[in-house]
This record gives C-alpha cells, structure tokens and sequence, in this order.
C-alpha cells in the first residue's frame, strides 16, 4: 500500500493501563492514520483477543490498524498490516503468504538496514530506538538524535521515529528531521488515552524549524 509520508504520530498499543480497545478507539477518534498491537510475551490466543477487539474499533475508518510481529495472527485479526522486526519472518515471505495484508512495516536499527530497506520495500520503515526505552526486553543499541537523523534522511520510504519519545522530547524529534513519530508509554500510561494523543498532537503541530 502507498503510504503517505507526513502522517505523525503512530500509536504503538503495549500494556495500556486504560485498554486495548479503548487505545484504539481514542486512536480512531483523533484521526490517527496508524494504531499497531504489540503484546510480547503474550499467548496467540491473547493477542488474538485484543486484536479482533482492535480491529473492531478500527474497522471502516482512515486508522489502519497493524499487528505486531506475526503475520498469521494479523491475517487471522484481518487487520490491515503486519509490522515485522529484523529477526521476524521476512517481508517477501510474509507478502507471499498472507497477501490479504496490504501494509508490511519493518523496524530498522542502524543505517546498513535501512539501505537494506531500499530493496526488502517495506511501506514504512521504524527508526530506532532514538532513546533508551524499557519497552524491550533485550533493547537494541539507542541511536541518539544524529543517528536517527541520518537513517531518517536516508529512508527510502516513510520514515517513523521510535523509542523513548515524549512531551518533552518530541520537539528534538521533529528539529531532527521527523515526519513521523511514535509512542508507548507516552499514551499507554495514561488513563485518558485520548487526551495524550491529542496533546502530543499539538505539540508537534506547533514546531516549526
């Protein structure tokens, strides 16, 4: 699918202390073009749950709605699209068996994988994490603004900006070259949903450089 660059936030869904499906519908309501389920750790049948639950919110709007990590349960979810990691089944296997995804993303850690990108043709690409974040267990190397701002500058796709980002740091984010952001904890820990969104809207919309 033809992903449209400039779209901003990207709303990763992970432990939400208000729900799944009430991330989803917030995520809906503030027009956000993507909400993506990331449950590690989880059984399939869990996932499963929140992702029909997910889908449900989204379905029939412009928020497309991704599943992490495993194309099968995103098939089995109908969800829009998969978001794969490097060390997840491969995007051309992925497209080849589950062609009723029309949206594959791919996380990218260092500049070799992003230009690795050019040929793999992820429909957007993850650059990160930009800084330290306690959402992974074995969380890769922290790029840092200069690094996130060289694989950003030379992606050859839409490019979304992860780890560690918040209120306060947002602005760097964009000052480094973002058209696109995401977050976890930022929303997820909020128990109104909709107003993180909302605020974290606003700032970005609000820096111009």
């Amino acid at each position: 699918m033809k992903i449209e660059d400039g779209f901003g936030l990207y709303l990763v869904v992970t432990n939400p202390v208000a729900g799944y499906a009430k991330c989803a519908e917030a995520a809906v309501k503030c027009g956000l073009r993507f909400v993506q389920l990331r449950m590690k750790n989880a059984c399939e049948s869990e996932i499963l749950r929140e992702a029909k639950n997910m889908r449900a919110a989204t379905k029939g709007t412009k928020t497309l709605f991704i599943v992490n990590d495993d194309p099968k349960l995103a098939a089995l979810a109908e969800a829009d699209g998969v978001h794969l990691g490097q060390g997840d089944m491969p995007i051309a296997i992925a497209r080849k068996l589950y062609p009723e995804l029309a949206v594959f993303g791919l996380s990218t850690h260092n500049i070799s994988q992003v230009r690795e990108a050019a040929r793999l043709a992820p429909d957007y690409i993850g650059v990160g994490p930009v800084f330290a974040t306690p959402t992974k267990a074995i969380p890769d190397p922290t790029l840092g603004l200069e690094g996130a701002a060289e694989m950003i500058k030379a992606a050859p796709c839409p490019a979304v900006a992860i780890g560690g980002i918040n209120d306060e740091n947002l602005p760097l984010i964009k000052r480094a070259g973002a058209r696109n952001f995401s977050v976890v904890r930022a929303v997820c820990q909020n128990n109104d949903p909709e107003s993180a969104i909302r605020r974290l809207m606003e700032i970005w919309a609000t820096q111009t450089f």
